[in-house]
């Protein structure tokens, strides 16, 4: 058994495509293995700037041999397709086996080295790559066939054990030489094998381990800050950025002019972070005047050079922002409002001011009715909901929002703040939650602004029928339906959907274009129940539960259907729950059979048997309890009533002959097993229930 190492040595590849290039690496390598019939032990991936590479452990010296089957024609198939298969497979008529009426050509295929499959794999591999974007270079790439690659390939080294690997494709041919540092050690490197690869680059400046160079950058940054008394904002995407884009890292602390503070830190941060790839420090809580850069070499004078560099760049890029601020201050927020009429929002939906209408008159107008605030509490809010919606998506004409587009409602906050803390922080919120995992807005305002954001894009998207269909959801109506979900459940918001997308006049708020559109109140409101379906199957929630909720219909209260979804799943967890389930499936299935439908009340003109009055008495006593229950929102309750039906049911099963002979006791036995269904029904549709 021998170590195989694959290194494939380019000009810089993008940090953000490393992480996807290592997959496709081992996802290729162990596709042409496994076509070969190579088996494969441990596989370590690795990649730095300048290079990607493999070290497969262990793989066997020469592949077994294997017998291979081809399925043939029958044989009472026409001459023709008999003559056919023969010249495609190279066998004469005797070679072919015949089983069960059908020729099948069975050819054994010799042991091969494995480096000879290996050096078979290699240019299939790197003609294969599937890079996000690549390149054709030199005189070669006049040709459309032509080698492609995300930056001009340079070098591979291919070592079965000390053994080389002879391939070459596009002109480029295996060896044993790589490079080591650009700066530190630039000349050729000889590689002896895959045990010795790790251990020579290292000593020639090059920290081959991705995850390795994280460690460092995590860990010096860190230090260097401390050093300085700050504290580093840890920012993880930032660490993996930075592995990416050196093969010797090495964080570097430097100072920027203390002026600069005036600027948001959000917009500090920003510009560090996007345009130089640099960490920024705290002191105390607050942003500080230091920033971690982390330079690809050791310098000789400590990085004093690096720092200054950086130093200057960064001071141009704050500068600018600088600028931004000052400028953008120079006008209130409802005067940068008015360029919101030059904005189109969509060419369907007219205007963002025409947006900010109709966000106006949900947010004010109609969401504190329609979550039940009382009428002091609306009325007092409802200037502040009013001006919020004004002036929510001002900043969106602000020279600091054209440059840093990411800072959409937290640079209208900042604008904002001469308005009080709850008007500046609902325009911070009101495009939250951006994700399942983002901050929901923190005050009442921000909350109601941020449900009349999403649900004026649903409506109007929906309305112009650009809804989503398949994986293409252009206008991220999704992530807005399960914002609304989080905004309604973690809130715990009593906030009908249907009314809420229909009972506003949205008709005047859209110009009109001569087409008579339908209302898509109905169609918004399935789109986010099936949100809620997946969001709460990834929470763990049976789906067979929460179908058998939504299957009641007619309920558009999101909190009330997920309590009535949790307190089915603690009840068919209990031994009531899963005894009245199997009784309920039990008389389910004999109403199928019978094809009874049984929806009026039942009357019976005979003696009941004692099991059969006990479940009428329990069904008169449980069936109004569950339904008042119900009524109240005490779902558990609801399922503490069905529970005192189990007993009877199963006493009704095991006593009384549904199919009596008798056809007035049939009919209303069966009347009694269907009203027993309704009784449950009430809660939840059993039927939907799996086990």
């Amino acid at each position: 058994m021998t170590d195989f190492l694959l290194e494939l040595r380019s000009e810089e590849v993008p940090a953000r495509m490393q992480a996807g290039a290592r997959a496709s690496l081992e996802k290729l390598f162990r596709e042409q293995m496994q076509a070969a019939g190579v088996m494969l032990g441990e596989l370590t991936l690795w990649s730095t700037p300048r290079r990607l590479a493999l070290i497969a452990r262990d793989l066997p010296q020469a592949t077994a041999a294997v017998s291979e089957e081809v399925k043939g024609p029958k044989t009472t198939a026409p001459p023709q397709a008999l003559e056919g298969f023969l010249r495609k497979t190279g066998l004469t008529q005797d070679q072919l086996i015949e089983r069960d009426g059908v020729f099948f050509a069975i050819t054994e295929k010799p042991g091969r080295a494995t480096r000879d499959v290996l050096a078979e794999a290699i240019p299939a591999i790197i003609r294969a790559f599937p890079w996000p974007k690549s390149q054709r270079w030199g005189a070669a790439s006049l040709s459309t066939e032509s080698l492609r690659w995300v930056r001009p390939l340079s070098g591979i080294v291919a070592l079965l054990g000390d053994d080389l690997v002879e391939c070459e494709v596009g002109g480029v041919v295996s060896g044993y030489a790589t490079r080591g540092h650009r700066f530190h050690c630039p000349g050729d490197i000889t590689i002896g094998s895959a045990s010795d690869y790790q251990d020579k680059l290292r000593a020639c400046h090059v920290i081959v381990d991705h995850a390795e160079r994280e460690g460092l950058i995590r860990t010096k940054a860190k230090a260097a800050a401390e050093a300085a008394g700050l504290t580093l904002v840890e920012d993880e995407g930032l660490v993996i950025e930075n592995a990416g884009l050196t093969e010797w890292p090495v964080p570097l602390l430097g100072r920027f002019d203390e002026t600069f503070l005036e600027v948001p830190p959000e917009v500090i941060q920003l510009t560090a972070r996007t345009n130089q790839k640099y960490f920024v420090c705290e002191a105390d809580g607050k942003l500080a005047n230091a920033f971690v850069c982390t330079a690809n070499i050791e310098a000789s004078d400590g990085g004093q050079g690096i720092v200054a560099g950086n130093r200057k760049v960064l001071a141009a890029r704050l500068s600018d922002a600088r600028f931004f601020w000052e400028q953008d201050r120079k006008k209130t927020l409802e005067q940068h409002a008015e360029g919101l009429a030059r904005i189109t929002f969509h060419e369907k939906l007219g205007t963002v001011a025409q947006r900010v209408d109709r966000i106006k008159n949900i947010a004010s107008d109609r969401l504190p009715e329609l979550i039940g605030w009382p009428e002091a509490k609306a009325r007092a809010m409802q200037p502040k909901l009013r001006k919020a919606a004004e002036i929510a998506k001002a900043d969106l004409v602000t020279e600091m929002v054209g440059e840093f587009p990411e800072l959409q409602g937290t640079i209208g906050s900042y604008y904002a703040q001469s308005h009080g803390s709850e008007i500046s922080e609902a325009i911070r919120d009101h495009y939250k939650p951006a994700g399942p995992s983002d901050d929901l807005p923190s005050g009442d305002v921000g909350t109601l602004l941020a449900i009349a954001d999403k649900a004026d894009a649903l409506f109007g998207f929906f309305l112009r029928g650009m809804k989503p269909t398949g994986s293409k959801d252009p206008f991220a109506l999704r992530r807005a339906a399960l914002g609304v979900i989080r905004l309604i459940v973690e809130n715990d918001l009593k906030l009908p959907l249907k009314k809420l997308f229909s009972a506003v006049d949205w008709e005047r708020m859209f110009d009109s274009d001569g087409v008579d559109y339908a209302d898509p109140s109905d169609d918004i409101v399935e789109f986010i129940i099936d949100r809620l379906k997946v969001q709460q199957r990834e929470a763990g929630v049976r789906h067979d539960l929460i179908d058998a909720v939504f299957a009641l219909g007619g309920e558009d209260d999101l909190v009330r259907l997920l309590a009535r979804v949790h307190a089915l799943q603690a009840f068919v967890a209990t031994p009531d729950g899963t005894n009245l389930l199997a009784g309920y499936k039990r008389a389910a299935n004999i109403l199928k059979k019978e094809d009874f439908a049984g929806e009026g009340d039942f009357s019976l003109s005979y003696t009941p048997e004692p099991a059969e009055k006990a479940l009428v008495d329990a069904l008169a006593e449980a069936g109004p309890r569950a339904a008042v229950a119900v009524e109240g929102e005490d779902f558990a309750g609801a399922m503490a009533a069905l529970a005192t039906l189990r007993a009877p049911i199963d006493a009704f099963f095991d006593n009384v002959t549904v199919n009596d002979a008798d056809p007035a006791k049939r009919e209303a036995r069966l009347s009694l097993l269907a009203a027993f269904r309704r009784a449950v029904h009430a809660v939840a549709d059993f039927s939907r229930i799996e086990g």
